[in-house]
Formats: C-alpha cells, sequence, structure tokens
C-alpha cells in the first residue's frame, strides 16, 4: 500500500486550521528533494515552517510533497518539502498534532510518454441507418 502520511498531513492541515490556528510543520532538510531556505535551517537540520492561509501562497499538498511560496525575510521563496521529510504537524496555538516516524519517500510515478505499444488499432465511428 502507499503511505498513509500524505492523507493524515492533509487531515491534520484541515483540522487545525478548522479549529482556527495555525498548522506549523517541522521538516527534515537532510532528505533529499527538500528546497528550503538554508539559511534559516537550525543546527540539527530542521526548520519550521508557518503553513497557514495567510503566510503562504498557492499552498498544494498532494501524495508526494507541499509546495508553496513564502516570504523569508521579505523574499518570495518557493518551498518544496516531500512528505517524507515531514517530521511533524502541530498548531502554533497548543501544540496539538502528530509526529511521524522516518519512513522512505516515495518517488512520484513517471509521466508515461504517448507510444504506438500497445495501442490499438483504431477505427473511424461508423453511423448506419437502422429502419
Amino acid at each position: 500500500m502507499t503511505s498513509n502520511r500524505p492523507y493524515i498531513l492533509r487531515a491534520f492541515y484541515e483540522w487545525i486550521t478548522d479549529n482556527r490556528c495555525t498548522p506549523y510543520i517541522l521538516v527534515d532538510t537532510h532528505l533529499s528533494g527538500v528546497l528550503v531556505p538554508q539559511q534559516h535551517v537550525n543546527d540539527d537540520g530542521q526548520i519550521v515552517l508557518n503553513v497557514s492561509e495567510g503566510a503562504v501562497a498557492g499552498l498544494t499538498m498532494d501524495n508526494y510533497a507541499i509546495r508553496f511560496n513564502a516570504r523569508f525575510g521579505g523574499v518570495p521563496t518557493d518551498i518544496q518539502v516531500p512528505v517524507g521529510a515531514v517530521v511533524g504537524i502541530y498548531a502554533r496555538e497548543n501544540g496539538q498534532g502528530m509526529v511521524f516516524e522516518a519512513e522512505e519517500t516515495p518517488e512520484p510515478p513517471e509521466p508515461t510518454p504517448p507510444t504506438s505499444l500497445g495501442k490499438k488499432s483504431v477505427k473511424k465511428p461508423a453511423l448506419r441507418v437502422v429502419k
């Protein structure tokens, strides 16, 4: 089965925002595919990101990564965090949330280019008069 982490992340994000709290994610920046401003990463290789609606633009959370644009020191920055790099998600106001165990980050499936292999011959649709 696929990882349940992206589903749990989306559910906790919705639960936190529905309760009028600020969702934060804790990210392990050592994993490949993490694109964050390195000057804000702590000595343990982690960064806490505010992913609230008011703090980010273009937030997408799919089964492979969390992507958005945010300002760091006034500079707009594109952020990408593979779901496997998310250590936890929690509400800033009360710490309610979830911490995850380490797991491998799944690679997104490669798009399959259109080929003629396995292509069936396509007949043009034909109409006939039925009396």
